[in-house]
């Protein structure tokens, strides 16, 4: 199923100015029909569950603290 910019960015909560920008950039992939992009919802959805993995094991990463490792050389 294929959605319009306008009701991927309704879907997102986000301006379909942004929407389209991220098309231009080749951030979201989408076909031009001949007067409009075209975004496939079901392709999009895989895109978004795979940036919010990575966003979950990127804030994991973070929250980890460094180990107190007593052989690490100062080099200032």
């Amino acid at each position: 199923m294929y959605v319009t910019v306008k009701e991927l960015a309704d879907y997102l909560h986000l301006s379909p100015d942004y929407v389209f920008q991220q098309i231009k950039v080749g951030n979201i992939r989408a076909v031009h029909d001949g007067e409009q992009y075209l975004v496939n919802k079901e392709h999009f959805k895989k895109t978004l569950e795979n940036i919010e993995k990575q966003m979950r094991l990127w804030k994991e990463e973070q929250l980890q603290e460094l180990p107190t490792d007593i052989d690490v050389k100062d080099e200032d």
